[in-house]
């Protein structure tokens, strides 16, 4: 059986990606590789094992995105007071929302974007979000 260990995105500013990852959602530096041309940067709290690998470039300006990238998500216990701090970290959120089939809540939850511009889905632990 596979293990999923750790999803990997590209970010322009170490410095900056690490700071807004570290407030908005408790990641820290677990492993830091420098080499000539890149550096890989894995972040990681007590919560889980799964790791979010930051890779810059060296001397690469901005990526696109594109309209292929979806998100990542996490489950937060206190989803207002998660919006509360994100927001604070001068990120981008929407609103909290409530997703709903048939007139079941399946989740709520908001977006936040980060400084590269990728989405992260932020929802109540709960349900089928654990």
């Amino acid at each position: 059986m596979a293990k999923m260990i750790h999803s990997m995105i590209r970010v322009q500013d170490e410095a900056k990606s690490v700071a807004f990852y570290r407030q908005a959602f408790d990641l820290n530096v677990a492993d830091r590789y420098a080499f000539d041309n890149f550096t890989l940067i894995y972040l990681a709290n007590d919560e889980q094992s799964f790791e979010l690998e930051l890779t810059v470039n060296h001397g690469h300006g901005a990526y696109e995105l594109g309209d292929g990238y979806g998100h990542l998500a996490v489950s937060v216990d206190q989803l207002e007071v998660a919006h509360q701090r994100i927001a604070a970290t001068g990120a981008t959120c929407t609103a909290i929302r409530e997703l709903k089939l048939n007139d079941k809540a399946i989740g709520r939850f908001f977006f936040a974007t980060d400084p590269d511009g990728y989405k992260i889905e932020i929802l109540q632990r709960g349900g089928r979000f654990k």
